[in-house]
C-alpha cells in the first residue's frame, strides 16, 4: 500500500510541476504579446488619451475665442456702417 501512495504522491507532484510550467508559459506569452503591442502602437504614432484631451480642449478654447472676436468685428462693422 505504501508504494501506491508513493505513486500518487509522485503523480500529484508531477501535475503540480506541470501546472507551474503552464502558468509560466502563459505569463511569458502575455508579456511577449504586450511588448509586441506596445512596440506596434508606438511605431504608429498614435496619441495618448491625455494628448487627445489636451488638444480637444485647446480647440474648444480656440472656437470660443474666434466667436468672441467675430462678435467684436461684427460690432465694429455695425458702428462704421
Amino acid at each position: 500500500m505504501q508504494s501506491r501512495s508513493k505513486v500518487f504522491d509522485d503523480l500529484g507532484q508531477l501535475m503540480t510541476n506541470a501546472m507551474g510550467v503552464a502558468q509560466g508559459a502563459r505569463d511569458e506569452a502575455e508579456n511577449a504579446m504586450k511588448g509586441f503591442m506596445d512596440r506596434w502602437l508606438a511605431d504608429r504614432d498614435f496619441v495618448t488619451r491625455e494628448e487627445f484631451d489636451a488638444v480637444q480642449e485647446m480647440a474648444v478654447r480656440a472656437r470660443a475665442e474666434n466667436e468672441a472676436l467675430k462678435a467684436r468685428l461684427d460690432a465694429l462693422e455695425a458702428k462704421t456702417a
